[in-house]
């Protein structure tokens, strides 16, 4: 049973945001600070990449540990309650990443997937980005 009244729990979804988060926000800063320009969430290619490099065929997903259940990461439990709930919905999230990078590889895009618990640590979000960074040439990359 959930601690929380279905109205409360109602709002406290409400405030999950799909785009513009936090993690995403700070990935953009890193790659416009070594001066990358970029477009967001393109509706046009599968899974609406958070970041778009056209110039350098370069999709970069900003994935939250729950919502996307990163592997080995405290984030990314499942509620012990409404599992009949949560599980499928976790799960089909799994399937649509799979099926939206597959088709973006099919058309030629490299894919980078940054993970919420990474973006702490920028060194961490600046090795993820290296093969980006090595095709620019023109910046000055910390020691990875």
């Amino acid at each position: 049973m959930d601690h929380l009244s279905g109205e409360k729990r109602s709002w406290n979804m409400s405030r999950i945001r799909a785009a513009d988060t936090k993690p995403e926000k700070i990935v953009r800063s890193i790659l416009h600070r070594v001066g990358f320009r970029f477009g967001l969430h393109v509706k046009s290619l599968p899974g609406k990449p958070d970041i778009v490099l056209p110039k350098y065929k370069t999709v970069v997903f900003v994935h939250g540990c729950f919502w996307h259940c990163h592997k080995g990461c405290r984030r990314a439990n499942v509620p012990k309650t409404n599992k009949k709930y949560w599980v499928p919905k976790l799960e089909r999230n799994l399937e649509r990443d799979k099926i939206n990078k597959r088709a973006l590889k099919k058309d030629g895009w490299r894919i980078i997937t940054v993970w919420e618990c990474e973006v702490k640590k920028e060194l961490k979000v600046f090795s993820k980005l290296k093969p980006l960074f090595e095709e620019k040439k023109s910046i000055d990359i910390p020691h990875i």
